[in-house]
């Protein structure tokens, strides 16, 4: 899977990061979460970004 650099808080590669995938989807790079009350797949996983970078995308009309 190719990923394109949408958005992030920083440019050091550790940071939260929204990619646009050459599948036409997202991916997201954050911090895990790991404590809530979901019940989630094995396969699957939530991360926490910043609601800015949400923001940044929508108003630079990345996607």
């Amino acid at each position: 899977m190719k990923l394109t650099r949408l958005v992030g808080s920083c440019d050091e590669g550790d940071c939260p990061t929204l990619y646009l995938t050459d599948r036409g989807t997202l991916a997201v790079q954050g911090e895990r979460v790991t404590e809530h009350d979901l019940r989630i797949p094995a396969h699957e996983t939530l991360v926490e970004i910043p609601v800015e970078l949400i923001r940044e995308t929508i108003r630079d009309n990345l996607i």
